[in-house]
């Protein structure tokens, strides 16, 4: 049982933070194409302005959190079909 917990801890977060990265990298993107320039580099920056700032902060956290959800339910699943059990932490109580 305890290498089993290891192992989704390894596996789970593994995927959550590649979905993290990958949502990171559309994000950008997205910005680009639907305002012609890269979003904020430090929306913390007074140079930056509050629109977009609290635009870029709203945007990339929800798309951030979307998709580790996302990745972690997709692995949950690929192990649950690997093993005929949820993993550790995720059991039905």
């Amino acid at each position: 049982m305890a290498g089993a917990k290891v192992a989704w801890k390894a596996f789970g977060g593994l995927s959550t933070v590649a979905a993290a990265l990958l949502a990171r990298k559309v994000g950008e993107q997205t910005w680009k194409r639907a305002f012609g320039r890269q979003p904020p580099k430090k929306p913390e920056s007074p140079d930056t302005t509050w629109y977009e700032a609290v635009g870029w902060v709203v945007a990339s956290g929800a798309l951030v959190g979307i998709m580790r959800v996302f990745a972690a339910r997709k692995a949950a699943n690929y192990w649950k079909r690997s093993t005929g059990r949820l993993p550790p932490g995720l059991e039905a109580t």
